[in-house]
């Protein structure tokens, strides 16, 4: 299970907006990074639905973690990985090359890969740049 310390990785990536807007990719967004068909520009949400989203959403990230995963993980590494999982999707993660490093226990290999993952609608984001070094940086246990 993710700790706190996943949590607020995300809530320092993400911010909490109640009114929908356009990340930096294009995508509507809305309170800690909720994407999807039901978020739409002029959308509002309360805090507390806000809060019950993201807790919805790093649930099911970690669930998608521990399907995913076949080995033993530290927390720290289960946390950087759900807050990836959470920003770049179970799909994106099930097909990386992080995973396969992960699953065949060459850790040292799967913190590079973090540094890949850094584009958005095929630009480099400096956001996400952030986002991956200190992702990394919690595998590493650091």
């Amino acid at each position: 299970m993710y700790s706190k310390h996943c949590t607020n990785l995300v809530k320092f990536f993400e911010s909490c907006k109640l009114k929908a807007y356009l990340c930096p990719a294009g995508v509507p967004t809305i309170g800690w990074g909720e994407t999807g068909p039901h978020v739409f520009i002029g959308l509002t949400v309360t805090q507390e639905q806000a809060d019950a989203w993201l807790k919805r959403a790093l649930d099911k990230a970690n669930l998608a973690l521990h399907r995913l995963v076949n080995c033993p993980l530290k927390q720290h590494q289960e946390d950087a990985l759900t807050s990836f999982i959470y920003n770049c999707g179970e799909f994106s993660f099930e097909k990386s090359t992080l995973r396969k490093h992960v699953n065949c226990g060459r850790i040292e290999d799967a913190t590079k890969e973090f540094d890949k993952w850094v584009n958005g609608d095929g630009k480099k984001l400096p956001g996400l740049v952030k986002r991956r070094a200190a992702e990394r940086a919690m595998f590493e246990g650091k």
